[in-house]
């Protein structure tokens, strides 16, 4: 039986949190991330950054954004994009485990796809043709080709859906994103490294079993519903790899205080005795992707407001948690103000129990690395939220110093706000 907070200690411990951080980030970094977690959830929002670009900050600090956009869009892949948890960019090696998914779309075209098939049934080769003389390409670039006039061939409509079932079928991979953040499409042996593409796949229920693995290893305490989740399987596919892999000893049933649900710990699982953390994680984090366990581990309750009426939301529009060691210890709803130049901390909560103080001083010091980051000068705090006036009194180090002082004295590693008196932060 573990207690509530061992419980919260394997589940960071797990998403690769409490680890020093790296002074220089390189791809080795990228992929030891990608290794624990296993796929970063896209979502086109962009009021602060990328869902896709933040748990990499999260774990590692301040990172080459560039870095990511290599790892997705330029040989030899270190991710894919495909339909994981969500529209994720997930660990290359996975690419096998997915394709009873893409087979099983050809058993079920979408309505739009048999229209098309009716209507125009040339076009799903005229297509594949395209792609595979032209690619990468956009859908803009499908439906307007550089040989025809303009507006004259498929409407966009048809193009784009004729373009996402032959990706969701596996015969279309995206090569990566423009800096529009449309989706490039390829042929898998341009995109794949060479032996993912050729590697053998496997039957379903072993895919099934090598998904649940990765899930388990990722989450290090989990229900089965959390393991369900988390690549969004069905719940008789993971009752059938738990039993595997509990047979197999890889899970071990252990139960966690407090919950009303029975738990698998992971068998390589740490259990630290301590954590170190201050981390800012977006709605889309894979640490919160089951909102229930998050509630059942921290004891909050989060939900995403950005469709909810202004004048109904409790936090805000887009809202990331603040993990400090090993509690969420507030809320700031963020806000990349590019026209100013400022990280705008649009409202801040404490959690209940928190220590206001600290988790006011510590939280500056990671929105002053989040600014600096992002190439903004400075953090901007709005005086909404119960724990908006400890951020106001407290002092603020202007990010433009930390670039052209911080960095270089620290690397990666940016100095926090304390009092009024910068102090460089201690190596851990």
């Amino acid at each position: 039986m573990l207690g509530a907070s061992e419980a919260r200690r394997v589940a960071l411990a797990a998403q690769g949190f409490g680890s020093p951080h790296p002074q220089v980030v390189g791809m080795r970094q990228l992929q030891q991330v990608v290794g624990r977690v296993a796929q970063l959830q896209i979502d086109s929002v962009n009021v602060a950054v990328r869902a896709h670009e933040m748990p990499l900050f999260a774990r590692l600090g301040p990172y080459d954004l560039g870095l990511l956009n290599r790892a997705s869009g330029t040989n030899p892949r270190r991710v894919f994009e495909y339909w994981g948890h969500a529209a994720c960019l997930i660990d290359v090696a996975l690419q096998p485990a997915l394709r009873h998914r893409m087979a099983a779309q050809v058993d079920r075209p979408w309505p739009d796809v048999l229209r098309i098939r009716s209507d125009h049934p040339h076009l799903f080769d005229e297509v594949r043709h395209l792609v595979e003389r032209s690619g990468p390409v956009t859908a803009r670039q499908v439906t307007h080709p550089d040989s025809r006039t303009a507006g004259s061939w498929w409407n966009w409509s048809d193009a784009k859906h004729v373009l996402e079932w032959l990706f969701a079928t596996g015969e279309l991979t995206v090569a990566g994103r423009n800096s529009q953040f449309e989706r490039l499409y390829d042929t898998p042996q341009r995109v794949l490294p060479v032996a993912v593409h050729a590697a053998s796949t496997p039957d379903v229920d072993e895919a099934e079993v090598i998904l649940v693995r990765r899930a388990a290893a990722a989450l290090g305490i989990a229900s089965a519903s959390c393991l369900a989740d988390y690549f969004r399987m069905s719940t008789a596919a993971t009752a059938r790899a738990i039993s595997h892999l509990v047979a197999a000893g890889e899970l071990l049933e252990t139960g966690v205080r407090g919950w009303q649900r029975p738990t698998y710990l992971w068998h390589q699982a740490r259990v630290p005795r301590r954590l170190t953390v201050d981390a800012l994680v977006s709605p889309f984090d894979s640490l919160v992707f089951e909102r229930r366990r998050l509630l059942e581990l921290f004891g909050v309750h989060y939900r995403i407001e950005l469709y909810t009426p202004a004048a109904q939301r409790r936090y805000g529009y887009y809202v990331y948690l603040f993990v400090m060691d090993d509690t969420i210890a507030a809320r700031v709803d963020l806000k990349a103000d590019r026209s100013r130049g400022v990280l705008l901390v649009q409202s801040a909560w404490l959690e209940p129990g928190s220590p206001e103080a600290e988790t006011a001083s510590r939280l500056s010091g990671t929105l002053a690395s989040m600014a600096a980051w992002l190439g903004l000068s400075g953090v901007d705090v709005v005086g909404v939220g119960t724990l908006a006036p400890a951020l106001l009194a407290g002092a603020r180090v202007p990010t433009r110093f930390l670039l052209r002082w911080g960095i270089r004295r620290w690397g990666s590693s940016l100095p926090r706000a304390a009092g009024r008196r910068l102090r460089p932060r201690r190596r851990r």
